[in-house]
């Protein structure tokens, strides 16, 4: 059989010409989309030109649209913003302007343009490629340009990235910014609280977001807060009574603080804005409580970006190059965006007429659909949230309260916390009673285990760790213990949260089934570690957190050299035998290169990246990162290798070495880690919920099925249970890690940005998909 497969190698940017340009409102992550723009176009072979201030640059032409190099784009993976320059063009939407602008691109032979911005910015240039040919036609008759040069410029291809710290873009599941803006956000809600809890305070916080609630309801989701106001699901009628009241009950199950969050664009039904101060007002003259306003504003677009926003941005930026190379006449404009962990192509105007609809929908009160429109992601948060908010008691088992256990297993994560309360709160809300096991199987089969009610988990969703305890013990040796005690607290399904011990310990428990009845119940598994190195997801809870950690470390480091020069550092991440820290990290970090025991590697493989580093001295960054999984090498150790280079690179560059240990297991979790969390714990206490009442019979539960041990990943673009039993196939177990992992197709990315020649399967590039209208339920996304 033929092999099907295409290769980067295959395509080639020879003769062409790509402009780069960011447009619009800022956002943290442009950076490194325009730095993988750059990269990528000169990789294969294309010229690449900035095009500085947006359109009013391409508009002015002159020096603000310069010929880009390899070294322009160094160091500006870690900044904020756009260096490249953003403004809001007016010329660029008269005629006039964009022929300007045509003449512009024409004299430097630029067909290509790479976009990244927001609605408004795409649909200019979508506007612009419809009047190219007219534009030239128009440029040929006064004699600016000759004949031949309109028909060899005869195509504008145009692919857009959205820029955008409000995910407000319909087609995309996350824009570039979003996660940046949500930390900060976090940053600030997470300080606020221990201020708050000092003077029993009710805090009323407003984020940006004028037409898209987004930032505020993941905000609200991740920090656990009281009320949230967004402009698609405006309040019903007699919503200050309900707000107050749950405010103050809030306050007497030992709450000593409120948190309030606003979007900046949140109205009530009548479309009349709700303010910030109209809330302190409220709460003041109903409650009397203490109540300070915070409006974070343009705090939420500043900053670094976090690890998250550098890999989209770097991974849209290398799709867009390839859906430019891959372009032909008939190609519509298109967006490079992001669905579930899979990289998609789709038409421009499509997101765009359907961002439009959304907000048409609101204007005229069809909030339901409005928010349906949103996207599958966005109704899911929503759903979440209003599941984790109002504590209702109508459940499905009106004469059967069954008992649901709580436990985690393994090494901490950040983010075990969130899914902990989130569980436990939606177990509430659908009837269970909730059981939490402290310090995983050993307290088990000690018999630590007690009720856990809704008040118990208050404030959790911000702390790091594991606040139930933690253990690395198997269930096998104590087996009989565990079932004596799940007999003796008569529980009739587990929730197991944690790494690769808690998929052990499934596995055990099913394996044991055959000769303990105790065990044949509904079980299901989250998968929580930071080495991210579970089958059957592509992601873990606090992986992303100790992604952050150590690319925050990565570019202290990298700036420690910008005085000394010619240094090269060599930095070991945890990991396990898994390389996912290292290469994601040495992604989002800029590193020169990360050696994993997933990719076996010789001397001859360091020896020619100490050459690699020893030319990249001679330009203009004249310093180095390496990042070295801990287990990638039983006799390449990080000392090894740090007297490798030591040695090698006497008289060009010196050498320090770092090992960042247990600071990328700490720390307060991230956004995404606490959303993630708290979404799937949701998912996976409804699953139960189902499960129970499928194998309730005669008075008690019986669950035998293979299917009813499931582990709940995130695979692609939706999240899916699968039996435990079925994902042994598809796992290593003497190195602990998958069989197959998705992130290895990332590494030639980390390659090609770091200059080096290697081979990419680009089958995999996102294909042009059309958008797909909101249908009937679909609760398997994200």
């Amino acid at each position: 059989m033929a092999d099907s497969r295409k290769f980067i190698e295959n395509l080639s940017g020879a003769g062409k010409s790509i402009g780069v340009l960011t447009s619009g409102g800022d956002a943290q992550g442009m950076n490194a989309a325009v730095r993988a723009v750059v990269r990528m176009g000169i990789y294969v072979g294309a010229k690449v030109y900035f095009v500085h201030e947006g359109y009013q640059g391409m508009v002015d032409g002159g020096d603000n649209i310069k010929e880009a190099s390899w070294e322009s784009v160094s160091s500006m993976l870690q900044v904020g913003g756009t260096v490249i320059g953003s403004a809001r063009c007016k010329d660029f939407r008269t005629h006039e302007g964009r022929l300007r602008a045509a003449l512009n691109l024409v004299q430097r032979g630029i067909t290509n343009l790479c976009v990244i911005g927001g609605d408004g910015s795409l649909t200019g240039a979508n506007l612009f490629r419809e009047e190219w040919s007219g534009l030239l036609d128009e440029l040929v008759q006064s004699g600016q340009i000759t004949e031949e040069a309109s028909q060899t410029h005869s195509t504008l291809h145009i692919v857009g990235m959205v820029g955008s710290i409000d995910n407000d873009f319909c087609g995309t599941d996350m824009t570039i910014g979003t996660d940046s803006a949500l930390h900060r956000i976090i940053e600030v809600v997470d300080a606020i609280m221990t201020t708050a809890q000092s003077h029993q305070r009710t805090f009323v916080l407003e984020v940006m977001g004028r037409h898209c609630g987004y930032l505020a309801l993941v905000s609200a989701l991740a920090c656990g807060a009281d009320w949230v106001l967004i402009p698609e699901m405006p309040p019903k009628d007699g919503w200050e009574e309900q707000m107050c009241h749950k405010l103050s009950e809030n306050r007497a199950d030992k709450k000593r603080l409120n948190i309030i969050i606003v979007a900046e664009g949140a109205i009530d039904h009548n479309n009349k804005p709700i303010t910030t101060d109209l809330i302190k007002d409220l709460v003041v003259r109903c409650l009397g409580f203490d109540t300070r306003v915070t409006i974070l504003g343009h705090v939420q677009r500043g900053g670094t970006p976090s690890a998250f926003d550098r890999i989209l941005a770097s991974r849209m930026g290398v799709e867009a190059v390839l859906a430019l190379l891959e372009a032909s006449p008939g190609t519509p404009a298109c967006v490079v965006s992001l669905c579930g962990n899979q990289a998609v192509r789709v038409p421009l105007m499509e997101c765009v007429q359907m961002t439009q609809e959304v907000q048409k929908a609101m204007d005229e009160k069809r909030f339901e659909e409005a928010v349906k429109l949103r996207g599958r992601s966005f109704e899911n948060n929503l759903n979440t949230y209003k599941l984790l908010s109002h504590r209702k008691f109508d459940t499905e088992f009106p004469n059967s309260s069954f008992n649901v256990a709580v436990l985690n297993v393994g090494a901490p994560a950040a983010g075990m916390n969130a899914a902990v309360r989130s569980a436990i709160r939606v177990g509430i809300t659908e009837g269970h009673t909730m059981f939490a096991v402290s310090d995983g199987f050993e307290g088990f089969y000690k018999g630590q285990i007690k009720e856990i009610k809704w008040g118990d988990v208050g404030g959790w969703t911000g702390q790091g760790g594991s606040l139930l305890g933690t253990k690395r013990t198997l269930p096998a040796k104590h087996i009989d213990k565990i079932a004596e005690q799940m007999s003796i607290h008569n529980i009739n399904a587990l929730l197991v949260i944690g790494g690769f011990e808690a998929f052990e310990s499934l596995l055990q428990l099913v394996d044991a089934r055959s000769r303990y009845e105790e065990f044949c119940v509904p079980m299901c598994m989250l998968p929580a570690t930071i080495s991210n190195n579970v089958a059957g997801t592509d992601f873990s809870i606090g992986a992303d957190t100790s992604l952050n950690a150590i690319v925050e470390t990565c570019d202290r480091i990298k700036q420690s050299a910008s005085g000394t020069k010619r240094r090269v550092f060599i930095i070991e991440t945890m990991g396990g035998y898994c390389g996912y820290l290292a290469t994601v990290g040495g992604l989002a970090a800029g590193a020169d290169a990360a050696y994993i025991y997933e990719e076996p590697f010789d001397i001859r493989d360091l020896q020619s990246n100490v050459e690699h580093l020893t030319e990249k001295m001679k330009t203009s960054i004249q310093r180095g990162l390496v990042l070295r999984n801990e287990n990638c090498s039983e006799n390449y150790t990080t000392d090894f290798i740090y007297q490798l280079y030591t040695e090698e690179g006497k008289g060009v560059f010196d050498c320090r070495k770092n090992v960042l240990g247990h600071m990328q297991q700490g720390g307060a979790p991230s956004p995404f880690d606490r959303n993630f969390g708290t979404k799937i714990a949701a998912k996976a206490m409804q699953w139960i919920s189902k499960k129970l009442k499928e194998f309730y019979r005669e008075g008690r539960v019986f669950a035998n099925t293979e299917d009813s041990a499931c582990l709940l990943g995130m695979r692609r673009r939706a999240l899916v249970f699968q039996p435990v039993v079925q994902l042994k196939d598809e796992t290593d177990f003497v190195h602990r890690i998958p069989k197959e992992q998705w992130w290895l197709r990332l590494r030639p990315l980390m390659k090609i940005l770091a200059k080096y020649k290697t081979s990419y399967d680009v089958s995999d590039a996102g294909q042009l998909e059309h958008i797909v209208r909101p249908r009937a339920k679909d609760s398997s996304a994200i």
